[in-house]
């Protein structure tokens, strides 16, 4: 019932989606500089259109240059830019679904120091999330110029053979900004807040009549003066819908990022109940976003009639193949909404946690190997349990060792966490994935090099992790004292109290969760912030959450120089006092690699070599560079076995 109910199609105007499946507007800073498509942007495209996407969005695409936000981001705003995007277009109808591209202006939240240009917005009100420059007011006669943009970006889109045009309405860019009282202060003719984004429709339905038309627009706001759910509504009703083919509901601002991309924290699906009006009251075909993560959030959304396509980004950003696996009832690899993607924007091309092929789709292998060896990979956390998977795939033997009982290694120790609930999902795929693979695993088995010496692997690949400083700190033996990791290992119930010496990602959410189950915290980092390692919507929720706790203690920019039995002196500036420090001691202070076994496994002169990765090879510290330093290696292997049977 489920498949039949997501392979129903769908018209959009003129154009009919072969299933209820669309691949998001999501930004990924993969174009070039200038804002041209290139072979990379297109092979990422290309692989969610394969996946089975019916309808496959690019990202908000600037109609004009000043309302550029991001270092890559795609520009549809000279005629230059039309033989990219037909390239593009081309390869992903060769995969069978539409073509769509979202048009957009970020005004405001557009700074200078991307887009060499002053930034402008319907009032003069700086976004201080993006830095926080002056925008100039938009006058009357600079309004008509965007408008037009709109209409010859659309235009070029068609040209290009685009099928599919979203207005971005959302999220605090320039159409959302003529639409809310918290941006919107003028007191001219385009104080009504709908006429700007009428003149667009207009435009574009002008300039480029034989495409599908939409809107995205945020339900609400979540900040003080914005809209909040009714008086969405009665823009919405303001806005000349007749002229549209759908409507796409998200949320927030860039005030109130958490809505636009929610933590993990939240349950999948919450934007649906907001949408449900809109599908029920227009006569048109309505989507939603926000946290669709599950084949079965998004059956319940559809078959309850709370929208009629479901919009998904980052589920679609981890794996590409999400919709064709919803249609089969096949595994997927989940999205575990540690906004890891969106943190990554500022600097460059955004990547994946989960998946270490995105934005690599032209590099990934695809073929067998040509000849299989014998692998042993030490370790199983997830640089383990990734490079066995995809060394298994690629067809080798491979035996994958662990010292303790199960697979998971360190991360999964961090999914018990309050903040992480859906860390385990990534867990439970790979060991979903190893178990249907030719792997065999050895668990509490503690490998030496003697005891790999007579087994003839081809190669090693050491995930061995990595593992907590040593701090000497005067009056250790007062205490317990153990490294964060080893307390999460234990098991031990939540205490009355506790001291954490570090204020890094490890002991913030490891503090917030026994702060939920009613320990009183003491921590004391040098860090300057708390979790000063973590993206900006990485800890949009958790920071408030922390400062609001009445049993949170913080001491930053400080180190602790005595322990005693309750209490301990620390360091400010040089400054030394005395704090209240109850409890047992934890210690946060990162990972070291653990390099015992490197040089012994070494001296056994593998045939293609000993591999670290991980936390092991000192590339560890996020999921992210764990299971690209896998996926690196194992290709590695599979290269180097393929070169030798060559030469041979």
């Amino acid at each position: 019932m489920t498949a039949r109910l997501f392979a129903a199609p769908l018209d959009l105007g003129n154009v009919r989606l072969r299933n209820r499946f669309v691949s998001a507007p999501m930004e990924r800073n993969y174009c070039e500089v200038d804002g041209t498509m290139t072979d990379e942007y297109i092979a990422y495209l290309e692989r969610r259109a394969a996946g089975g996407a019916a309808l496959v969005f690019t990202e908000a695409s600037y109609v004009r240059a000043d309302g550029k936000g991001r270092i890559r981001q795609m520009g549809v705003d000279v005629d230059e830019r039309i033989p990219g995007i037909a390239k593009m277009a081309e390869a992903i109808h060769a995969q069978g679904a539409l073509v769509g591209v979202e048009l957009n202006h970020g005004g405001r939240t557009a700074q200078g120091s991307v887009s060499g240009f002053v930034p402008v917005a319907p009032s003069p009100i700086p976004c201080a999330v993006v830095g926080g420059e002056m925008p100039e007011q938009l006058d009357g006669d600079d309004i008509e110029h965007i408008i037009e943009c709109f209409g010859e970006a659309a235009a070029r889109c068609q040209q290009a053979g685009v099928d599919v045009i979203s207005l971005h309405g959302g999220h605090g860019y320039l159409i959302h900004q003529f639409l809310s009282p918290a941006y919107n202060h003028r007191d001219d003719k385009w104080a009504d807040p709908a006429l700007f984004v009428n003149k667009v429709i207009d435009a574009v339905r002008t300039m480029a009549p034989d495409i599908a038309l939409g809107l995205r627009f945020s339900a609400f706001e979540a900040v003080d003066g914005g809209l909040d759910a009714e008086t969405t509504r009665a823009r919405i009703d303001a806005i000349d819908t007749d002229r549209l083919d759908f409507l796409d509901v998200s949320a927030g601002n860039y005030e109130s990022g958490q809505w636009i991309i929610q933590p993990g924290e939240w349950p999948r699906g919450l934007l649906a109940p907001f949408s449900e009006q809109y599908t029920r009251d227009f006569d048109l075909p309505v989507g939603v976003a926000g946290r669709i993560s599950s084949p079965e959030v998004a059956a319940q959304i559809i078959e309850s009639g709370q929208a009629d396509f479901v919009s998904m980004a980052r589920t679609l950003h981890a794996d590409p193949d999400f919709p064709n696996r919803a249609l089969d009832g096949g595994r997927y690899r989940p999205c575990i909404a540690c906004n890891y993607c969106i943190d990554s924007l500022a600097a460059g091309p955004v990547p994946c946690s989960v998946n270490p092929w995105v934005g690599r789709e032209l590099e990934q292998p695809s073929k067998p190997a040509a000849a299989a060896v014998r692998v042993a990979v030490v370790g199983g956390g997830p640089s383990g349990m990734a490079a066995a998977r995809d060394l298994a795939l690629a067809g080798h033997r491979v035996d994958l060792y662990d010292e303790r009982g199960s697979l998971g290694g360190d991360f999964a120790l961090a999914s018990r966490l309050h903040e992480y609930p859906e860390y385990l999902r990534i867990v439970d795929w790979y060991l979903a994935e190893i178990s249907d693979l030719d792997i065999t695993c050895h668990l509490g088995t503690r490998v030496d090099a003697a005891a790999l010496a007579g087994l003839d692997f081809d190669a090693v690949v050491l995930a061995t992790g990595g593992r907590g400083p040593e701090v000497d700190l005067p009056g250790a033996d007062t205490r317990r004292v153990r490294d964060v990791r080893e307390f999460l290992e234990s098991g031990d119930p939540a205490p009355a109290a506790i001291t954490i010496f570090g204020a890094d990602r490890e002991a913030a959410a490891v503090a917030d969760d026994l702060l939920q189950h009613g320990t009183e915290v003491v921590m004391i980092g040098p860090q300057e912030t708390i979790a000063h390692d973590v993206g900006r919507r990485g800890k949009i929720v958790l920071l408030p959450r922390l400062a609001k706790s009445a049993n949170l203690t913080t001491h930053l920019s400080s180190i602790v120089t005595r322990i005693e039995e309750d209490w301990m002196v620390i360091s400010t500036a040089g400054d030394e006092r005395v704090v209240d420090a109850p409890g047992e001691l934890l210690i946060s202070h990162g990972v070291e690699p653990r390099t015992d076994l490197l040089a012994a496994v070494r001296s056994l002169a593998p045939r293609l070599g000993v591999h670290t990765v991980g936390d092991a090879s000192g590339d560890g510290g996020s999921i992210h560079a764990a299971l690209v330093t896998a996926a690196d290696v194992a290709a590695k292997i599979t290269a180097a076995a393929d070169a030798r049977e060559v030469s041979a």
